[in-house]
């Protein structure tokens, strides 16, 4: 007896199921902005009837997948699609590697130490690491930030290919963290090349004033740059040119360094 909910896909895959492909259709709707304030409109601009949509609406947010802004007039991901995404992340090898590398950097320093990827113009940390003091990063896993204005972002940003990040920015308006933030695309371009020519990003209050950060990027096997490490403590500790910045620079971009080797780069 077949079962009406499950069938034969296009692509020669053994089965599908309608009902899931639904859901994440809804779910990559809503990661991507969409807001499904209009039930019907958002019903058709999916292809889904909208009475599924409102039951799927409130089953995802039963699930935690995704929770109501705006006294439920609009949808965004919720903490339970986070958590299984971080969980997802925390799977790969990079991480894996990374973990004791910037377990021994947080205790070495008594700063806390990211592990982040691009995603976008923004920025998602995949670990945290932090020493044993009441001085730590608020910042979790699964934490994403504007990338223009992170240490880690800025590195990762400095080695895509300049149309991609043209293309990246295009009409995106840079938002003002601080004073220091760059605001302008050619402000950014300057600042990343700064930071690639260098070797290492870093910010003295460019993202939270008060707030120190230093970063270096992680390299592949193939020696594409695929993440990045920073350790992050008071604005204080991260004073350029001092002999206290030299030895966090060095540190930084030595945990990066044995990262990439763990990866396999032997660059």
């Amino acid at each position: 007896m077949s079962d009406p909910d499950l069938t034969e896909s296009d692509s020669g895959t053994a089965y599908s199921v309608p009902p899931v492909h639904r859901a994440f259709t809804l779910l990559r709707h809503i990661a991507g902005g969409g807001r499904c304030r209009n039930a019907s409109a958002t019903a058709r601009e999916l292809g889904i009837n909208r009475t599924t949509l409102i039951r799927l609406l409130h089953t995802l947010e039963a699930e935690r997948m995704i929770e109501s802004v705006d006294d439920g007039l609009s949808w965004q991901l919720g903490p339970g699609m986070i958590v299984l995404a971080a969980e997802a992340l925390k799977s790969r090898d990079v991480v894996r590697v990374a973990q004791p590398v910037m377990a021994r950097l947080a205790a070495d320093l008594g700063l806390s130490s990211h592990l982040g990827v691009l995603d976008g113009r923004d920025i998602i940390y995949l670990l945290r690491e932090t020493p044993n003091t009441h001085l730590v990063s608020n910042v979790r896993e699964g934490s994403r930030l504007p990338a223009h204005a992170t240490t880690v972002g800025r590195v990762l940003l400095g080695h895509l290919p300049p149309d991609d990040l043209d293309r990246l920015y295009a009409d995106a308006v840079l938002d003002k963290a601080t004073d220091k933030t760059a605001t302008t695309l050619g402000a950014l371009r300057a600042q990343i090349q700064a930071d690639r020519t260098r070797g290492a990003a870093w910010s003295a209050g460019n993202f939270e004033r008060g707030i120190g950060s230093c970063a270096a990027p992680i390299r592949d096997h193939r020696g594409r740059v695929v993440a990045a490490v920073n350790v992050t403590g008071p604005e204080g500790r991260f004073v350029p040119d001092t002999p206290q910045a030299a030895a966090i620079e060095s540190r930084v971009c030595a945990a990066a360094a044995e990262i990439s080797r763990g990866l396999g780069h032997s660059g």
